[in-house]
């Protein structure tokens, strides 16, 4: 069985495919509506998007122009980070349904539990008004699950508290050579998925020459290793490329590592700080 056509099961009772194309940085538009109907036609049924992106309209279309049933593509977006009432939270999730053009979305998070412009600032009591809002989507069925976005596990153990549905999700940034131990230990304790944005690390490690050797006895390309790796932590790695190539190629990713090599990788640390690694893209 294709990664794309296997599912991680949810805490919420619904089930995610295990790869999803994640779309941050593509153009409003020509671009990021070719990628995503790319990414559709070559077997990609999940597709992550936000309101801070500004191209959920060319999600929207492309899911709506690729002539799969609605019900077969899981759609997420998120609740911009700034948006920290529940008054808020409700006015940008209108405008995401107005803007992708769909009548529900699988999966909708809170992107960060602090402002960008103001990381590490305490949000608690805030972060639990966007949920109660979050929740109130759930209830009327524009939602199918919600979850997180950037959370650590102190970030998540004082949302719990407030949680009548416990998040189905938590999506931070994770890489091969990224110790991300204690977040991941987190949502493991509480049955919250961990997915895996900038599994590639913006394109820095995709030359890896450590990488690189160990995809070639697997017979496979270093990016292809790194989602595999992410694949066989049981997380959901969110691969974004724009080139037709690279989309098709980061689905496939049916190989196994072995325990031996997981070990090697779990071991990697700074993998993104190598030479040569801002000399390389993978888009």
């Amino acid at each position: 069985m294709s990664a794309l056509t296997e599912t991680f099961p949810l805490n919420s009772g619904t089930t995610i495919p295990k790869i999803g194309f994640g779309t941050w940085l593509l153009k409003e538009g020509e671009e990021c509506y070719r990628a995503v109907r790319v990414a559709v036609e070559a077997g990609y049924r999940h597709i992550d998007t936000a309101r801070a992106y500004h191209n959920e309209a060319s999600v929207g279309r492309a899911v709506r122009d690729s002539g799969v049933p609605r019900e077969e593509i899981f759609v997420t977006s998120k609740v911009p980070a700034e948006s920290k009432s529940y008054e808020a939270a409700v006015e940008q999730f209108d405008i995401t349904l107005r803007e992708i053009g769909l009548d529900y979305l699988d999966l909708l998070l809170i992107h960060a539990p602090w402002p960008w412009n103001e990381r590490g600032k305490d949000c608690r009591a805030e972060n639990k008004e966007v949920w109660r809002a979050m929740e109130s989507f759930v209830a009327d069925g524009r939602v199918r699950a919600i979850g997180i976005s950037n959370f650590t596990r102190s970030d998540i153990e004082s949302l719990l508290p407030a949680c009548t549905i416990v998040p189905a999700v938590d999506q931070i940034q994770w890489y091969i050579g990224l110790d991300v131990s204690d977040t991941v230990a987190a949502c493991n304790e509480h049955w919250i998925l961990v997915e895996a944005y900038s599994p590639f690390a913006h394109g820095r490690i995709v030359n890896h020459p450590d990488l690189v050797e160990m995809g070639r006895r697997y017979e496979v390309s270093a990016p292809q290793l790194s989602l595999r790796y992410l694949l066989q932590k049981g997380a959901v790695p969110l691969p974004k490329a724009t080139s037709p190539d690279h989309i098709r190629a980061n689905a496939e990713v049916d190989f196994e590592i072995s325990d031996a090599d997981m070990a090697v990788l779990d071991a990697m640390r700074d993998t993104e700080s190598h030479p040569g690694a801002a000399e390389f893209s993978w888009s």
